[in-house]
C-alpha cells in the first residue's frame, strides 16, 4: 500500500484529502491519502515511525518550520521562506520542500496578475512569507501589514535576492493597503473582517488565502465594489499539484489543466457540502 497524508493540528477540516484523492483517482493511482493530527513538536516522532509504504507528506500549521530541522535535506526555497509544506523520501533520506511559493506564483500567473508592480500583503506568517517570495518575482514594491512586528526578520529573508523593495507597515494602517492593485490576505479567519467597511471604490485583485469560511466579509465587500477575487482553494490546488509532481516524478505533468479542474471541482463540492450542513 502506498501511503500519503497531510499532517497538522487542527487537521480535521483540511481539504487536502479531498483534492489529493480526486487527483489520484484521475491519475489512476491506487494511493491512500489521509489527514493525521500531529501537534507541534511531534513531527520527528511521526517520521521515525514511517515505514517503506510512505511516499510523501503534506504539512500545514504548526509543522512547516519544524520540518526544516526534522528532515535530512531541505530545499533552498524552504530555507528562504522558513518553512516546508512537503516531505518526500529518497530511500531512508527525508527531503523537505516548499510548494507554497509556486502555488502562489502559478495562481497569480493564471489570473494574469504576474505583472503587477505594487503588492500589499496582509499578515506576516508562513503564508505571507510564501506570498512575499512569489510576489518578488514580478513586483517592484511589496508592502506587508504586520500584526506581530517580530515577524519582520522572516519576511526580509523570504524576499531573497530579488530586486523588489520590501516595506513593513503596522496593522492599524492595513486599510491603506487595500488600494494596491494586488492585495494578498494571509491572516486567520476574522482578522480582516473590520477592513470590509474600508474597501475602496473600484478595487483591484484580492487574493484571499482562506477558503473556509467563504466568503469572508472582506471578500463580499470586495466583490460588491466590483473587484476581482482569487480564493484559497485555488492556492491549495496549485501547491498540491506541485506536491504531486514531487510524489510521482515518474508521471508526465506537461499539461495539468484537466487535473486542476478535477481537484477544484472536488474541493468546491466538499465546501458546498460543509456550508450546507454547518
Amino acid at each position: 500500500m502506498t501511503r500519503l497524508a497531510v499532517l497538522g493540528s487542527p487537521i480535521s477540516h483540511s481539504l487536502s484529502p479531498t483534492i489529493h484523492r480526486a487527483a489520484y483517482g484521475f491519475l489512476h493511482l491506487d494511493w491512500q491519502y489521509d489527514a493525521i493530527e500531529v501537534e507541534e513538536g511531534g513531527l520527528r516522532k511521526f517520521l521515525r515511525a514511517c515505514d517503506a509504504d510512505w511516499r510523501g507528506l503534506s504539512l500545514t500549521m504548526p509543522l512547516k518550520a519544524e520540518a526544516i530541522t526534522a528532515c535530512s535535506e531541505v530545499d533552498a526555497l524552504a530555507i528562504q521562506v522558513g518553512g516546508a509544506n512537503t516531505i518526500t523520501w529518497n530511500g531512508v533520506i527525508t527531503e523537505a520542500h516548499n510548494t507554497d511559493v509556486l502555488g502562489f506564483s502559478n495562481a497569480l500567473l493564471r489570473a494574469g496578475a504576474n505583472h503587477i508592480d505594487s503588492v500589499a500583503i496582509l499578515g506576516g506568517g508562513a503564508t505571507a512569507r510564501a506570498a512575499v517570495a512569489a510576489s518578488g518575482e514580478f513586483a517592484t514594491e511589496i508592502t506587508v501589514y504586520l500584526r506581530d512586528p517580530k515577524r519582520e526578520a522572516g519576511l526580509r529573508l523570504a524576499i531573497g535576492d530579488c530586486h523588489a523593495q520590501l516595506l513593513i507597515a503596522p496593522w492599524p494602517q492595513a486599510a491603506e493597503g487595500l488600494t494596491a492593485p494586488l492585495v494578498i490576505s494571509t491572516t486567520p479567519r476574522g482578522a480582516t473582517d473590520p477592513l470590509a467597511s474600508q474597501v475602496p471604490i473600484a478595487p483591484g485583485l484580492l487574493f484571499e488565502a482562506l477558503y473556509d469560511p467563504w466568503p469572508t466579509p472582506l471578500v463580499s465587500a470586495w466583490v460588491d465594489a466590483g473587484g476581482r477575487v482569487l480564493d484559497g482553494l485555488e492556492l491549495l490546488v496549485e501547491q498540491a499539484i506541485e506536491q504531486i509532481r514531487l510524489f510521482a516524478p515518474e508521471i508526465d505533468f506537461f499539461d495539468t489543466s484537466k487535473l486542476r479542474d478535477v481537484m477544484l471541482r472536488a474541493g468546491r463540492a466538499e465546501l458546498d457540502t460543509r456550508n450546507f450542513t454547518d
